[in-house]
């Protein structure tokens, strides 16, 4: 997998974007760009789908700036496909759009539709998601740094059980997403790191299993984990849904979320907010999903040849229970 950290140590002149994915709706292009009749910037956007709060965030936020930015998007839902988004992409290579921008699915499996793209000289930009490809087939990441997520979830645990007055053994049944998505692979690897490092002695994951980044897949996988480990102290969950749909199946056995069952999850989405403002939900470590305006301005810049850093973060936040209720009127998403 791409080495997110050595990203920001090169710059290049090649630029990047989206694929469409097949069987999904596309959206009408935009108004032309605004400046003095030049021909507007065709993008052609492959969204990985709709699983979560942080996507339909994310599919607005890039909607909305690539309106702003007067381009023709081309936008394909991939309903979480790595299969949709190669169509999608080879579908934007047949229409010549300028830029193709995409989340992976999946770290795995892009070389040849990546191949295709340089041989049109169409540059790729990553969104969010990063693959495990030759760098030289795509000109940038734009997204957070999951690996670090996973540590700041970590070590936002450490507070939330000293403030819950924990003592001893911590048994802890992690919620992972999509298999073989960047999210999940360097999440559980920076949380993983800390605990290592740290907690080698009194933390354990005593489960872990994807459930999928969806509302019902975490019901689900959490459902399963209490019929097999009653005793868990701690829920661990990659995503804010995830972490909504296990409160579900934490109630359903009589237990309270954020007490009996310490909940740390990622994203900071409002319904997660909510859910942390009613002490359901101990902690969240934010992840970004307004990625439009970043991702447009490094299409812009791609398309006039210009060089870019090979990663582009977001910055984010971490929050616990207290902050909840402050910070709940001001989110975006």
């Amino acid at each position: 997998m791409l080495n997110r950290r050595n990203f920001l140590t090169a710059a290049v002149g090649v630029a990047a974007t989206a694929g469409l994915a097949a069987c999904a709706k596309e959206d009408g292009p935009s108004s032309d760009s605004s400046g003095g009749g030049s021909k507007a910037i065709t993008l052609g956007f492959a969204q990985v789908g709709s699983e979560s709060g942080w996507r339909t965030a994310n599919t607005d936020s890039v909607k909305s700036a690539a309106k702003e930015a007067g381009f023709k998007l081309q936008f394909s839902d991939a309903q979480q496909k790595p299969e949709n988004q190669i169509s999608a992409i080879r579908s934007f290579i047949a229409q010549k759009v300028d830029v193709i921008a995409f989340s992976p699915v999946v770290v795995t499996g892009w070389d040849a539709v990546l191949k295709e793209a340089k041989a049109a000289k169409i540059p790729v930009v990553l969104t969010d998601r990063s693959v495990d490809s030759d760098e030289s087939l795509f000109v940038t990441l734009v997204g957070s740094d999951f690996t670090d997520e996973g540590r700041r979830a970590a070590k936002i645990l450490e507070k939330v059980l000293e403030k819950a007055g924990h003592k001893g053994k911590v048994k802890i049944a992690q919620l992972e997403g999509t298999t073989g998505a960047a999210p999940a692979i360097e999440r559980a690897k920076g949380f993983k790191e800390v605990m290592d490092a740290e907690h080698k002695d009194d933390w354990e994951i005593v489960a872990s299993q994807s459930g999928d980044f969806t509302r019902a897949g975490g019901k689900q996988v959490m459902t399963a984990f209490l019929q097999s480990n009653p005793d868990i102290d701690v829920l661990f969950a990659h995503n804010d849904d995830m972490g909504l749909g296990a409160i579900q199946a934490i109630e359903a056995v009589g237990k309270k979320p954020g007490k009996d069952i310490l909940i740390v999850t990622v994203d900071g989405v409002k319904d997660g907010f909510i859910a942390m403002s009613e002490g359901k939900i101990n902690a969240i470590v934010e992840c970004n999903p307004l990625l439009g305006p970043q991702l447009m301005d490094v299409v812009k810049k791609v398309h006039a040849g210009e060089q870019v850093e090979r990663w582009i973060k977001t910055k984010e936040s971490d929050f616990m229970q207290d902050q909840a209720k402050d910070a709940l009127p001001t989110r975006k998403y």
